[in-house]
């Protein structure tokens, strides 16, 4: 049975209702807004439409799962003081908002021309971005919670699987933590990778939960990671960028690939 708009608003907010949850649709969008205590998400349908015919229960799972969590955490009253053993170091697009709904400035560092780092306090199954309100009146600087937050990173666990196609070698980070694109800013793991990596390190980072890390050894092997990244792109519940970046001498630089070419310099 095809599975259209309305259907898939009505299984969201069938699945998503609760006493004090409110839902508002938007047509021209196509997207539902979901709001509890004064706190929102919004959703792509035609998104959901799309995982849910790949995936069909599993891609509702998940979304549900992502806005219960994600509600949860916008509810965690902040202490920064207390905080700083559960902070880390998200990776978002550049164009991902800097601000609250309610006009209140998130905590960020530049990254890459693509990529911004944003910092969150982790609260079990999701996590809450920190504003910079959080830090005034207390002794916690920028200083402390990026020290802080980079050394959580790196205590985690860092598994890769492999996979090979035409000489070329892929390296995937998918633990489902909400940290697997973040552990892009894990400087040790990266010079530990490009000491086994015999052609051009290449790195992506299409969506918050997957890091790929590519052995280029050859023109295919370039054109096969932009077609890689860019469906993990689109599937993404939290999609960074569709541009891989080349790691030289401990710098990222996005690049274009152009299909079956390696990209001009």
């Amino acid at each position: 049975m095809k599975m259209t708009t309305m259907k898939m608003k009505e299984r969201l907010e069938k699945e998503l209702a609760g006493a004090d949850r409110t839902f508002r649709y938007d047509r021209e969008k196509d997207t539902l807004k979901v709001t509890e205590a004064g706190n929102s998400i919004t959703l792509s349908i035609p998104q959901i439409i799309a995982n849910w015919e790949e995936q069909a229960d599993v891609a509702v799972e998940k979304i549900v799962y992502y806005v219960e969590e994600g509600l949860k955490a916008s509810q965690h009253k902040m202490d920064i003081q207390t905080s700083l053993p559960y902070v880390y170091p998200v990776i978002r697009a550049t164009s991902f908002p800097q601000k609250t709904k309610d006009g209140k400035v998130l905590l960020t560092e530049q990254h890459t021309a693509e990529t911004a780092i944003f910092y969150v306090v982790d609260v079990g199954a999701s996590y809450r971005f920190i504003e910079e309100e959080s830090l005034e009146n207390t002794d916690v600087t920028i200083d402390d919670v990026r020290i802080a937050a980079f050394a959580n990173l790196r205590a985690r666990v860092t598994p890769t699987k492999k996979d090979s196609v035409s000489g070329n070698d892929y390296y995937f980070v998918r633990t489902n933590d909400g940290y697997d694109a973040s552990r892009i800013l894990n400087e040790p793991f990266l010079e530990e990778m490009r000491a086994r990596i015999e052609g051009e390190m290449v790195l992506a980072v299409p969506h918050q939960d997957v890091l790929i890390i590519a052995d280029i050894r050859n023109n295919t092997g370039y054109d096969v990671l932009a077609h890689m990244t860019m469906q993990f792109f689109a599937d993404g519940l939290a999609p960074i960028t569709s541009l891989p970046l080349v790691y030289n001498d401990g710098k990222l630089e996005p690049i274009f690939i152009m299909a079956k070419n390696r990209p001009k310099e």
